[in-house]
């Protein structure tokens, strides 16, 4: 008699990286009422990466009314690259999404991510975050929707991702192996790191527009220091990416570049000082450039992680 062969379930892996948030039992319950695309099971996987195990009771309360089991790891040290490797580490899956503690996730975030990765055979998939303003945030941050996240094209294509939506193929020789620096782990940029090095490699990121994350901004979020702040991290980054790209007279000319980008905006914002979306987009837009020298010249980059803010 001829076996009866069964079809293949593809695994599918959701890690979720938390610091003491309280927004996690919303990422959670917003998890559970996915729609699970068809022929795949879901498993969730939860990093902790505070000192003590603060996230464990939660993760106890919420599996009891999971229709997916939930991995609970405790990564205590406080540094987000550590807990972002646990998930890589403990994924067992042919998949490993990942949304950030204070997302949630509509209905489809994940048919969405995978539907995309099964049909352009990429990598990663990104998808969008689409920010979530409060009644008192400045109209100037409302209508310039400055804390939305999506890819950047360079040339046609996406060069470096995120990890607040994203699916990644476990089975692709450019993510087999690949960690996050831990020496990024507190500054952040950790993430611009591990998918400018996967593309580097050879290896591809699509976008699925209707992956769609949603995240509140919080008050202490809602100003335009904590942007500066933000933007300036992200161009230290970058900068330390191009001066591994580049040694010398080349390092050099990167961060002239970089100046006179810098001073080009610079000058934008002040030429639309009436216009309060337009001024603070340059002015943004210099602090990433201005931190972009910085990390060409080599300053060490600002911590943000591993703190609670204020």
């Amino acid at each position: 008699m001829n076996a009866i062969s069964t079809p293949a379930v593809t695994s599918i892996d959701i890690g979720i990286c938390t610091f003491r948030r309280p927004e996690l039992r919303e990422t959670l319950i917003s998890l559970f009422a996915l729609t699970v695309p068809s022929g795949t099971t879901i498993r969730l996987l939860v990093a902790d990466n505070d000192g003590q195990p603060s996230a464990k009771l939660l993760v106890d309360e919420l599996r009891k009314l999971s229709p997916h089991p939930i991995t609970y790891v405790h990564c205590p040290r406080s540094n987000i690259s550590i807990a972002r490797n646990a998930c890589l580490a403990e994924s067992t899956g042919d998949f490993l999404a990942f949304i950030d503690d204070d997302e949630v996730a509509s209905p489809s975030w994940l048919s969405e991510l995978y539907r995309k990765i099964c049909e352009t055979g990429a990598d990663a998939v990104l998808g969008p975050v689409r920010a979530v303003y409060g009644d008192d945030c400045a109209q100037w941050l409302r209508r310039g929707d400055f804390h939305s996240t999506r890819p950047v094209w360079v040339g046609g294509f996406i060069r470096t991702g995120y990890t607040c939506n994203v699916i990644l193929d476990m089975r692709s020789p450019h993510i087999a192996g690949r960690r996050f620096d831990l020496a990024l782990g507190q500054s952040g940029g950790e993430d611009t790191a591990f998918f400018s090095a996967m593309t580097d490699a050879g290896g591809r990121i699509a976008f699925a527009p209707e992956a769609i994350l949603e995240e509140p901004v919080p008050a202490n979020r809602a100003s335009f220091g904590w942007l500066v702040k933000r933007r300036f991290r992200s161009g230290q980054t970058h900068g330390r990416i191009l001066a591994g790209r580049h040694q010398g007279t080349a390092r050099f000319l990167q961060a002239a570049l970089a100046s006179a980008k810098l001073g080009y905006c610079c000058a934008a914002s002040l030429a639309t000082a009436f216009s309060p979306v337009d001024r603070n987009r340059f002015a943004l837009r210099a602090a990433l450039h201005a931190g972009a020298v910085s990390g060409l010249l080599g300053v060490r980059e600002i911590r943000q992680y591993g703190m609670v803010e204020a």
